[in-house]
């Protein structure tokens, strides 16, 4: 069987490691118990956390046993990685909620249930620590000087780092350390913003502990248009099915550049490689075969089959110019006496979302990129009336992929 660290490395989630021959030598002599750490920052995990979760999976795919930690812990401090200024502070309760949605998330990608995989929560062991034992127990392994040399701390400077960051590369060495020295894991994973803490928690364990162990981080990645990965016009692509619908998700990965669908196949699926690069190969109309591959298989992946098959099915009903199988579509309904009356298509485009405002709107009309039921509007005055629904249903476009159906309620 392929060494996983060489899967990895030819699927592209490699950026840097601690020691490169002894980790791969580790990982094909024995089944290594590794962890990522996620923050419950938000209500949801997004797809910038997910190439460090489908790294997890890989993992446990090839034998090993993962580890997902939920910050509950390290989340009352703050990372200040990637930051300009402090985040702001959040109730216990907050986090602990918030924690909460993580399992349900993560669960998808990792066999939590059957025990391949565990999730922990570093609240247990964070929260009750003795702040002056911490400090004399682990404080004197960190040295201030090497610590700002960390491009975490060395930008936040310019703005100002508060003291309060300045323990959360402690307490993320000091998980490790325990994770260590409670479930013999060895292996950190992270994404690269995370370089500096890694290292600092292999340094800790290696002194306290007296173990070998390393430090792996995934590439932090950006689109072929240089936006951050998971980040639209519209915020964050979240995993949860609630924030971001399935459909949603899915018209994310079918609308991505073609220069990243072969990249994100090899990160974002299980297909085997020799299936990924036959579908990278593919050029013209091709293109768009691999796209849906890529959109099924991802949103399979964080929603489950059935839910991807209704994307796959709406999105086809939408851009074959039909009206039948849109149910998986966002959906607002409109009352039946206002589209007997007429409603402005303006007005109609705002309530659904399509456009932030009415100007935004009367901007998409003008411009040609507003369309009820495949027809396109050239009149900002226009008002769409009851005889215009199909089986009681309309179908709004703005520009090319920007759907939105109208259920007359």
């Amino acid at each position: 069987m392929t060494n996983v660290f060489d899967a990895l490395k030819e699927r592209g989630f490699l950026q840097q490691t601690t020691d490169e021959e002894g980790l791969r030598s580790l990982l094909d002599s024995e089944s290594v118990t590794c962890y990522v750490g996620y923050d419950p920052t938000a209500e949801s995990l997004h797809v910038g956390n997910l190439l460090s979760i489908m790294a997890l999976a890989h993992m446990e795919q090839a034998g090993h046993r993962p580890l997902a930690i939920v910050g509950g812990g390290t989340a009352m401090v703050g990372d200040p990685s990637g930051r300009s200024e402090l985040r702001q502070m959040m109730t216990v309760e907050q986090i602990d909620a918030q924690a909460e949605r993580i399992r349900g998330q993560v669960g998808r990608y990792l066999d939590l249930d059957g025990g391949k995989s565990l999730l922990l929560n570093n609240a247990d062991w964070l929260r009750p620590l003795n702040y002056i034992e911490f400090l004399r127990d682990i404080g004197k392994y960190f040295s201030v000087n090497r610590m700002l040399t960390y491009e975490a701390y060395k930008r936040r400077l310019e703005t100002g780092l508060s003291f309060i960051e300045l323990n959360y590369q402690l307490l993320q060495s000091y998980d490790f350390m325990v994770l260590n020295r409670d479930y013999n894991c060895k292996l950190q994973m992270g994404g690269d913003d995370q370089w500096g803490n890694i290292v600092a928690g292999v340094d800790l364990t290696r002194r306290v502990n007296r173990q070998e162990v390393y430090g792996m981080t995934v590439p932090l990645l950006t689109t072929a248009t240089g936006e951050k990965m998971g980040k639209t016009a519209a915020g964050a692509v979240w995993l949860s099915g609630e924030m971001v619908a399935p459909y949603d998700y899915y018209q994310f990965w079918i609308n991505c550049d073609d220069r990243d669908v072969a990249r994100f196949l090899a990160l974002y699926t299980f297909l085997p490689m020799d299936e990924v690069r036959r579908l990278s190969a593919l050029e013209g109309a091709g293109i768009r075969q691999a796209k849906e591959v890529l959109a099924y298989e991802a949103t399979r992946l964080t929603h489950g089959e059935a839910d991807a098959k209704r994307a796959q099915e709406a999105a086809r009903a939408a851009f074959g110019g039909g009206g039948r199988d849109t149910d998986a579509m966002p959906t607002t309904q409109v009352a039946a006496q206002r589209l007997e009356a007429g409603t402005p298509v303006l007005e109609l485009f705002v309530e659904t979302g399509l456009a932030s405002s009415k100007k935004e709107a009367r901007r998409l009309v003008e411009q040609g990129g507003a369309y009820v039921n495949d027809e396109r509007i050239d009149d900002h005055e226009a008002v769409v009336l009851a005889a215009a629904c199909r089986d009681g249903v309309l179908l709004l476009r703005a520009g090319k992929k920007k759907y939105h159906r109208v259920v007359v309620a």
